[in-house]
C-alpha cells in the first residue's frame, strides 16, 4: 500500500485503512473508475471484504473485514448504529452557536445524479449532531457525529444548516469551492467492537487539513 493509504490496524479478522481524497471506495462504473481503495486491498489481500463507504472525495478511516464471519458482524454494528464516526468538516461562514443537530430526511435525486435532497415527504429519515470546535477567517471547523449514515448526508445537512464544507463541488456556491483544492471532510476517528475479541477499539487519522 502507498503511504496515502495507510494501514492502521491489520489482524487475521480486519483492516483498519486510511482513505485518501479522491480514490473511490469501490469500483465504479465504467473502465476509469475501477481504481479502488478496495481494487487496491485485494491486490495484497485477496480475503478483503468491504463494510462501509465513504464519497470519492471524503478522506478517512475505514474498516474492512477478512472473513464473512467478520464481515456479518460488522455490518450488524453499523446497522444497529453501535459505531461511534466521528468527522472534521470545514465549512463555510461562521456557525453562531457551539453546537446542534440536524434532522432533516434526505433523498436520491434522479433528475440530478449524483446529488442528494432534502424531501420531508419521502426522504429517509437523516441525524447528524455538530460541535464547533474553532472560528477562521472565513470558515468554521466543526466535528460531526452521523447517527444515521445516508449517502451525502454530512454535505446535504451542512448546507441545509446554511454552512456548505469548503471545497464541496456538489453542494456549496464558487465561493467557498476556490477556498480549498479539495473537499474538507475527513473521517478521523472510528469505534465498534472487534468482531471476535469483542473489545471496544478507536482509531483515529488526524486530517490532512
Amino acid at each position: 500500500m502507498s503511504p496515502d493509504c495507510p494501514i492502521l490496524f491489520s489482524d487475521e479478522h480486519l483492516l483498519i485503512v486510511g482513505k485518501p481524497t479522491g480514490l473511490l471506495t469501490v469500483p465504479g462504473k465504467g473502465a476509469d473508475k475501477q481504481d479502488s481503495l478496495l481494487t487496491r486491498l485485494q491486490a495484497h489481500l485477496p480475503d478483503v471484504r468491504i463494510i462501509h463507504r465513504l464519497d470519492q472525495d471524503t478522506s478517512g478511516l475505514l474498516v474492512f473485514a477478512r472473513s464473512l464471519a467478520a464481515q456479518q458482524h460488522l455490518n450488524q454494528q453499523f446497522a444497529e448504529r453501535k459505531t461511534q464516526k466521528f468527522y472534521i468538516a470545514l465549512v463555510y461562514g461562521h456557525v453562531p452557536e457551539m453546537k446542534g443537530e440536524i434532522d432533516i430526511p434526505l433523498r436520491y435525486d434522479p433528475e440530478h445524479p449524483p446529488l442528494h435532497i432534502v424531501d420531508y415527504d419521502d426522504g429517509q429519515q437523516a441525524l447528524t449532531r455538530w460541535q464547533v470546535l474553532s472560528r477562521h477567517a472565513k470558515s468554521t471547523r466543526v466535528l460531526l457525529m452521523p447517527v444515521t449514515g445516508r449517502s451525502h448526508q454530512l454535505r446535504v445537512h451542512m448546507q441545509a444548516l446554511g454552512y456548505p464544507i469548503l471545497g464541496d463541488t456538489l453542494y456549496a456556491p464558487e465561493s467557498a469551492i476556490s477556498l480549498s483544492p479539495r473537499l474538507c471532510l475527513h473521517a478521523e476517528t472510528l469505534e465498534f467492537t472487534h468482531p471476535v475479541s469483542l473489545e471496544l477499539l478507536r482509531f483515529t487519522w488526524p486530517s490532512p487539513f
